[in-house]
């Protein structure tokens, strides 16, 4: 005996399947026309020579976006992924041999600037804990200087507010990547004046590749930096995986690799648009006074890494534009693109940058709580004396 279709279930389903392939392609819509947006923005900011333009142009794309949407919007994980890649990657050909024993030779100085700047950072989460009346796990997490969404994770499981800890991360990512580029150019405006080149790569006298070829190493380098990243769980390891295959497969092959420039653009704006549209402004509203506290202190605290910085270049006789990019409590991308965009020392930079993030990632969690049972204890301790 043959079982007939019921009818009914058969058009209930294929119009399920026309909803989902309707909502596809209507997500896949905006998120083109998000995209061509932010090109058609940087481009002509890029063309009005505002500073690190294909970085900071999407963000503030992607912040309008949410805005106008009233919440959070998300893109694909792979979007962010993919130009953590690529900066990753344009990081690792520009970083020698010779500013790796460089910042090997400013040990001593490099982790007394590192201490003084997430100490800064702490006593910021203090005052805004202080201040903004948030609770004090919350408000630590939340000013712990780079590898945002590494924080972002790691306060989901120490009880902070994670939706929170995001919003102060990514406001000073936003307010160190807007006020950072200007008041550099502003300072050094003889360092804006050296021209980008056409890639991004070593300079030496060894010879080039085929681009189809030198393309398909890094893509190559690329997809096993994510997967060694993953499996050694390193922070930001679509960032540092990459970075670590490619600075072994550029030291080790007989060849020079180049990343072409728009390459490196596109990587940027994937960054800037992730980091751009998961701006909530109905969570700024909610914190609106931890948001207008941050602003402040993360504005201090910025002058205080230039302060700080400064005094690295006074120690270390590093040129000032590195010393201060070193130092500044921004990610790591943020920062290899704006030293890239300045003419500073990109693996200096990178070396200055990462040793503050892993750092404070490895000692971050114990201090927190650390600080937050103390400061529980003493306000036990105060209240048992006032009754």
């Amino acid at each position: 005996m043959v079982l007939e279709l019921q009818p009914e279930g058969y058009w209930v389903r294929l119009t399920q399947l026309r909803q989902v392939i309707n909502l596809n392609l209507l997500q896949i819509k905006k998120i083109i026309q998000l995209i061509a947006i932010a090109i058609v923005v940087s481009i002509l900011f890029s063309w009005l020579h505002v500073p690190v333009a294909w970085l900071l142009t999407p963000m503030l794309v992607g912040i309008t976006y949410a805005m106008l949407k009233g919440r959070r919007q998300s893109l694909p994980p792979t979007f962010k992924m993919v130009g953590q890649v690529i900066v990753g990657l344009a990081t690792a050909t520009r970083f020698s041999p010779e500013t790796l024993s460089m910042a090997t030779t400013y040990a001593l100085p490099l982790l007394a600037c590192v201490f003084a700047t997430g100490s800064l950072s702490m006593f910021n989460g203090y005052l805004l804990s202080r201040w903004a009346g948030i609770d004090r796990t919350t408000a630590f997490l939340g000013f712990i200087p780079g590898a945002a969404s590494s924080i972002v994770v790691m306060s989901e499981e120490m009880g902070a507010d994670a939706i929170a800890v995001a919003l102060i991360q990514y406001i000073r990512v936003l307010l160190v990547v807007v006020i950072l580029p200007a008041v550099a150019s502003f300072l050094f405006p003889a360092t804006l004046e050296i021209p980008v080149p056409a890639t991004v790569a070593i300079t030496n006298n060894l010879p080039t590749l085929p681009m189809g070829l030198n393309l398909s190493i890094l893509a190559i380098c690329g997809t096993l930096g994510i997967w060694g990243g993953k499996r050694l769980r390193l922070p930001s390891a679509g960032f540092l995986g990459p970075f670590l295959i490619g600075l072994g497969t550029l030291w080790l092959l007989p060849y020079r690799l180049q990343l072409p420039q728009p390459l490196f653009c596109a990587g940027l704006l994937l960054i800037g648009l992730s980091i751009g549209v998961q701006f909530d402004w109905q969570t700024a509203r909610k914190f609106l006074k931890a948001v207008l506290i941050e602003i402040g202190l993360v504005i201090v605290l910025i002058l205080m890494c230039l302060g700080i910085g400064y005094e690295f270049h006074l120690l270390t006789n590093a040129d000032t534009v590195t010393a201060i990019l070193g130092f500044t409590p921004g990610g790591i991308e943020a920062m290899i693109a704006t030293v890239m965009q300045l003419g500073g020392d990109t693996g200096l930079v990178m070396a200055m940058q990462l040793t503050r993030m892993l750092s404070i990632l490895l000692i971050a969690p114990w201090l927190v709580s650390f600080l937050v049972k103390r400061a529980n204890r003493s306000n036990c301790q105060s209240e048992r004396s006032s009754q």
